[in-house]
């Protein structure tokens, strides 16, 4: 037994100075969806909160909509008076193409006169011609009907993806300049893993390869490599640690269809397959 001690402390001090492998270290990293408005204005109301999950087609805020609204009942009312006015005009031409038809048939006959046949067909050719113009001019009042429709619809924004409410900037009462983010949605599927790969470990990794993500509580998941950056950097200050703070390192990024179940920030380590 007094033999076999030191030989016991021995292989004891060896596992001490195997270096444990916690794999590469990273985090997981999301990319936001930052929802703003494509017009300036005050925020009216707020539907959303900070943890929400909202799904496509979720109204998330709505600005003042008080000169929309009047510039799209401007173009409303344009539109129907030239409606009303190409009314008329095709009635004016009926009768006019009917009087015009009454003057060749007399001038056949000989009994009407070159002025009033001439006048009959000037009228005619000129109703002609104003409906043409009207219905050129309608056609333009309902394109600008559909575009105050739209300025008037885009006072509502509507959440184009899913996710959760990550953060919002702006409040009800507060004024939001155009094209200013108002909300930030964290889409499931644009969660992926960041990680670090020292420089001597490179030659161990390439696009497209799997990876095997593992973090404290959280069951193992396969990504694939979509990302390797081209050019090495000291180990960032958030995954820090005494042994590699010096550390030469290649930023990688990987990533798995529908995204990763992290959060963004959270400590994972990372190993190929």
């Amino acid at each position: 037994m007094k033999k076999l001690l030191p030989l016991m402390l021995l292989l004891a001090l060896m596992g001490c100075d195997q270096k444990k492998d916690d794999g590469w270290l990273g985090y997981g990293e999301g990319d936001f969806a930052y929802v703003a408005a494509p017009q300036a204005g005050w925020v009216t109301q707020m539907q959303v909160e900070r943890g929400k999950a909202v799904h496509r087609g979720d109204l998330l805020f709505v600005l003042d909509d008080t000169q929309q609204q009047a510039s799209r009942d401007q173009a409303q009312a344009a539109l129907a008076q030239a409606r009303a006015s190409l009314a008329q005009e095709r009635a004016n031409l009926t009768y006019a193409r009917t009087e015009l038809t009454r003057q060749d048939n007399l001038a056949k006959a000989g009994a009407g006169t070159p002025t009033q046949h001439d006048q009959a067909r000037t009228q005619y050719q000129q109703s002609r011609a104003r409906v043409t113009q009207l219905q050129a001019q309608i056609s333009q009042m309902s394109a600008s009907l559909g575009g105050a429709d739209y300025s008037l619809s885009q006072r509502r924004v509507i959440a184009q993806t899913e996710g959760s409410v990550q953060d919002i900037y702006f409040r009800q009462g507060e004024y939001v300049p155009a094209a200013t983010p108002v909300v930030s949605i964290l889409p499931p599927a644009n969660v992926y893993a960041r990680f670090f790969v020292p420089e001597p470990d490179m030659a161990k990794v390439h696009l497209g390869q799997k990876v095997r993500i593992t973090c404290d509580g959280c069951k193992p998941m396969d990504a694939t490599i979509t990302f390797i950056a081209a050019q090495e950097e000291f180990t960032p200050p958030v995954i820090f640690s005494v042994g590699n703070r010096e550390k030469l390192v290649f930023k990688l990024e990987a990533r798995a269809d529908g995204g990763l179940p992290l959060h963004p920030g959270q400590p994972i380590q990372v190993r190929p397959l």
